[in-house]
């Protein structure tokens, strides 16, 4: 018992590092696609990591390109929040309009990081209705310059639609930390 009681706990240590690695690879490849946005260019000395495949990669739906397929239009694809203190929460509505062919089913909506969480539109959009993406980022422990993506997964071409949410965090504790 000992044994398989210290073994759940090794195995749950193990999964815990490792979705902190992976946080920290996501956290570190937003913050160079900003600074890529902002200058061109990435001073890091940091190698790009690899693409992450997904526990239900196999499980997105499959689109036919030939059939009539629905289509997102969004007013807004990023939302900039600007500067805001460290621990303020950011909320944002997404709007889209279905412009496509065929009813809009959207099967997921995949946050880059824990402190940004999306809801959404869980009943099919009809051709020329409406939906939302509603997202909520939280400040807290999150200080500079940041860039947090929202991928939705839709029966759509291409199936995956990236959404943003960006701003400076400055320190609560008042020194400024915030990037221009």
């Amino acid at each position: 018992m000992k044994k398989l009681s210290l073994l759940a706990l090794v195995a749950l240590v193990f999964a815990s590092c490792t979705n902190d690695k992976l946080e920290k690879r996501v956290e570190d490849l937003e913050n160079r696609v900003a600074q890529l946005e902002q200058t061109g260019q990435v001073s890091s000395t940091t190698p790009v990591a690899q693409s992450i495949p997904t526990a239900n990669a196999s499980a997105q739906p499959q689109v036919d390109p030939n059939a009539p397929l629905p289509a997102f239009e969004f007013d807004n694809n990023t939302y900039e929040f600007g500067d805001i203190t460290e621990g303020d929460v950011v909320e944002h509505v997404f709007k889209f309009k279905n412009t496509g062919e065929s009813e809009l089913l959207i099967s997921n909506v995949q946050a880059s990081c824990g402190c940004t969480t999306p809801e959404w539109t869980k009943e099919p959009v009809a051709v020329g209705e409406e939906g939302e993406i509603h997202v909520r980022f939280d400040s807290k422990n999150k200080v500079g310059r940041q860039n947090k993506s929202v991928t939705i997964t839709a029966n759509t071409n291409p199936a995956r639609t990236v959404l943003y949410i960006k701003g400076n965090v400055a320190s609560a504790d008042g020194k400024s930390s915030i990037l221009k």
